[in-house]
């Protein structure tokens, strides 16, 4: 489980960078690249992390079931997931 603070600071950059979208967009169609270094660092959405909902791990990350790969891989396994099932041959 990643530490509490780490997801908490995850989840203040992604309403931050929710907060300045409108006004990033509008500062780069003007191309106004000295008001948009005027902004927060973390109104950038590029400094999100994808983080597991299950346990907060960042690294091996499945986008379309928003999970790292051992949370995928125990749910699955359990049968908690649907549509999934474990492959045999």
């Amino acid at each position: 489980m990643a530490k509490t603070a780490w997801i908490n600071r995850n989840d203040r950059k992604r309403a931050t960078a929710k907060k300045y979208a409108a006004l990033r967009a509008e500062l780069k169609a003007k191309k106004d690249y000295a008001g948009l270094a005027q902004l927060p660092r973390d109104a950038s959405p590029t400094r999100i992390v994808n983080r597991c909902l299950v346990s907060g791990r960042r690294r091996a990350f499945i986008r379309r079931f928003k999970m790292s790969r051992l949370a995928f891989r125990e749910l699955a396994s359990q049968g908690l997931i649907p549509g999934v099932t474990k492959s045999s041959w």
